[in-house]
């Protein structure tokens, strides 16, 4: 089985946009950039816009496709795409219940020690730092119940 995720980057002012995440299958919220699961019939920059907005209340507009990222995790097959997106509004976190606990601008040079997953992280920096548009790996290191 594959689970198809988006997100969206954006950088501002040399910070990007990270949100907090729990899952049932780890004690402390994990640090993303915005997105989630393709829903049927759902485009990916449609994901992109949805997720942005469920998670941070900002309006999201998609321009270009950054990279693509994928991994196993077991079995599944995690296929993430990210796309540079320009956001507006002011954020607001969700109801009480939603899985996201927060959502911050953070600056680059911290990136390394505020996102804890390997396959998350090594994307985005190599993305940021060398312009690299793919990195897979069969072994994700980490296992999310969704």
């Amino acid at each position: 089985m594959t689970i198809r995720l988006a997100h969206g980057l954006v950088v501002r002012d040399g910070r990007v946009l990270l949100v907090a995440s729990t899952y049932a299958s780890h004690d402390e919220p994990l640090w993303n950039l915005p997105g989630g699961r393709v829903e049927r019939g759902e485009l990916l920059r449609e994901t992109v816009e949805r997720e942005v907005r469920e998670e941070t209340s900002l309006l999201a507009r998609v321009m270009n496709l950054a990279y693509v990222s994928e991994s196993y995790d077991g079995e599944q097959h995690v296929l993430a795409t990210i796309f540079e997106i320009e956001v507006s509004g002011e954020i607001a976190i969700a109801a009480a219940g939603d899985h996201v606990t927060g959502a911050q601008w953070v600056p680059i040079d911290e990136l390394r020690e505020r996102i804890a997953v390997g396959v998350v992280r090594e994307p985005l920096l190599a993305y940021l730092q060398h312009g690299t548009r793919y990195l897979g790996t069969h072994h994700a290191g980490i296992s999310i119940r969704w």
